[in-house]
């Protein structure tokens, strides 16, 4: 007998419970890990599909198959797992020297929120550079104050590092032992006794630092990990807290090998004066930087790679350096430890002090990420 052309009641049931098994074949097909398996299980269901479906069809394999946008930024939140991948934020900025618009708000509102706020202390706006080292070598300089740690910055700078990267893996971890420090809102010239420096907002803090660091290599193509676990709650055991994180990512990532605590400094004079580290670079104000490596002495054991440290904190410098002429302040070479015995090129870095303001860091933030890319493109592996 020969079929009606017209849809019977059975046949519009049945092209319902074809369209729902297209539904859940094409979200399978879709969110599979494996394009082709969901591609092949589309195909199967298009033959007994209603008219016109595999148009559709079409459409979501060509959406499937399209190359995804990779992201080089890995911004952990407190006490988070690590994220197999992590959508890239928006720009903060398009030019180095822009004030980023999350801090143009916060100075607006600073504005407003301290315009009663009066001066208990001055700020005083110094620039370090050679005069306050103990070695200097062209424009790299150093202040050393261990005992036995003599050093050529020369012959340390021709020297290897063990340092291998791979842009297609994490080449970089930040973290922030001290996560709560953080700096002035107002450029004023001035302080306010009532006005805290730290504060668990990660927008006016030290982690707002390391994004900029965060974001400048990853624009120039390497993967970052960016913890912001708050270490110092209690300021007491920090430093065995943030090693606890360290560790984590180093086992779950062995050939990770740069690692840096990002912090800030804090410098008083004993007549109430705050000491800001400042600099101007491409005309814009900048908080000047200060690596810090330590050695094996005395009562510091257990730091066998502390020369490898010191190689990668001078190579650093001079980058930095190269590209950013005042941007640094005097290597501070120290009979200490910290974090740094866990990687060959793990450094403990001051971005300003508690005088600088937010805006002249997060500068200075990404001046640094980006000699920083610099050095790091010198080390960089294919995949093996």
């Amino acid at each position: 007998m020969k079929r009606s052309p017209h849809k019977t009641p059975a046949k519009k049931a049945a092209d319902a419970v074809c369209g729902i098994m297209f539904a859940l074949l094409l979200f399978c097909g879709v969110i599979t890990s494996d394009i082709w398996a969901g591609r092949a299980a589309l195909v199967s269901s298009a033959l007994y599909m209603p008219q016109g479906s595999m148009k559709l069809i079409n459409k979501y394999i060509k959406a499937a198959s399209a190359p995804k946008q990779s992201s080089n930024r890995i911004t952990v939140p407190v006490n988070a797992d690590i994220p197999e991948q992590a959508n890239k934020p928006e720009k903060y900025i398009e030019n180095l020297t822009d004030v980023p618009n999350d801090i143009k708000e916060l100075i607006e509102t600073a504005k407003k929120d301290f315009a009663d706020q009066k001066e208990d202390g001055k700020i005083i706006e110094t620039t370090f550079g050679k005069s306050n080292a103990t070695d200097v070598f062209e424009n790299v300089a150093v202040r050393n104050t261990t005992q036995t740690g003599k050093i050529s910055i020369k012959k340390s700078l021709s020297e290897e590092i063990n340092l291998k990267i791979r842009k297609d893996k994490p080449a970089v971890l930040i973290f922030h032992t001290h996560t709560t420090e953080g700096y002035e809102i107002l450029d004023r010239g001035w302080y306010a006794a009532d006005y805290s420096s730290r504060t668990k907002n990660v927008s006016k803090s030290v982690v707002r630092v390391g994004t900029a660091i965060e974001e400048a290599l990853s624009d120039a193509g390497f993967i970052v990990i960016h913890d912001t676990t708050i270490h110092d709650n209690k300021y007491g055991g920090a430093y065995d807290r943030s090693r606890k994180t360290v560790q984590k990512y180093l086992d779950e990532y062995p050939n990770l090998t740069v690692a840096l605590d990002i912090h800030r400094d804090a410098i008083q004079r004993d007549s109430g004066a705050k000491i800001k580290p400042v600099t101007v670079i491409n005309g814009k104000k900048s908080a000047q930087i200060m690596i810090i490596t330590g050695i094996e002495e005395g009562k510091i054991t257990g730091y066998p790679n502390w020369e490898q440290n010191l190689r990668f904190a001078l190579k650093l410098q001079r980058s930095c350096e190269n590209r950013f002429p005042s941007l640094m302040r005097p290597i501070f070479f120290c009979p200490r430890k910290y974090t740094m015995d866990l990687t060959p090129c793990s450094l403990l870095i001051e971005m300003g002090s508690d005088a600088n303001t937010l805006d002249e860091a997060a500068y200075a933030g990404r001046l640094l990420g980006t000699a920083l890319g610099d050095l790091l493109s010198n080390y960089v592996i294919e995949k093996e």
